[in-house]
């Protein structure tokens, strides 16, 4: 895994070893940040269920002005630590190692973010306990901020107008789908 695009492109980085986290491939992030390569420059990210902390690491390379992340993994915490410390990207990030829930609930009384990625374990509903926290803290997701679900391909999202969120974009790949929502208005 490596960083695909920016001021640390190329930079090799470190993953977990085993099955604990999925690493998402070269592939999927290019075509992944080249849909939020306009959302990047300045914004504040959140990547939540870190893993070893690509999509963090590369949105700040890309022009990210912070990024938080948020992994429970102990492991996958040190891997993150260790991939901002060799990319030299640490003193625009925050880490939190901690349950994603309990950590939408901290993060609820601080300003927005601007983009918000979560790639959850599949088929375990987080995505949809994730957005309803949300959708209760609009001070940690207000109607500017985009939020990006990676899951696997038969996860069902018919709820998500139920909980005042629209899908805006959905990109399909061979084995998972990255869907592309923002609050709605009431």
């Amino acid at each position: 895994m490596r960083v695909i695009g920016g001021k640390c492109r190329s930079l090799p980085l470190k993953t977990v070893p085993g099955l604990d986290t999925r690493p998402t491939t070269d592939r999927i992030k290019e075509t992944l940040f080249n849909m939020l390569q306009p959302y990047l420059p300045g914004c504040r990210f959140l990547d939540l269920f870190g893993g070893s902390g690509g999509i963090g690491i590369e949105a700040l390379s890309r022009g990210a002005r912070y990024c938080c992340f948020v992994e429970q993994n102990r492991k996958a915490a040190a891997c993150i630590r260790e991939n901002l410390k060799f990319t030299g990207l640490e003193e625009s990030a925050e880490l939190l190692v901690m349950d994603a829930r309990r950590a939408v609930e901290r993060l609820g009384g601080e300003k927005s973010f601007d983009v918000i990625f979560m790639d959850p374990p599949y088929r375990k509903g987080l995505e949809r306990q994730i957005l309803e926290q949300l959708a209760q803290q609009p001070s940690c997701a207000d109607r500017e901020t985009l939020i990006v679900v990676e899951a696997s391909l038969d996860t069902d999202f018919s709820w998500t107008e139920s909980l005042s969120f629209e899908i805006t974009k959905i990109k399909k790949y061979k084995t998972n789908v990255h869907l592309f929502l923002r609050r709605r208005e009431r």
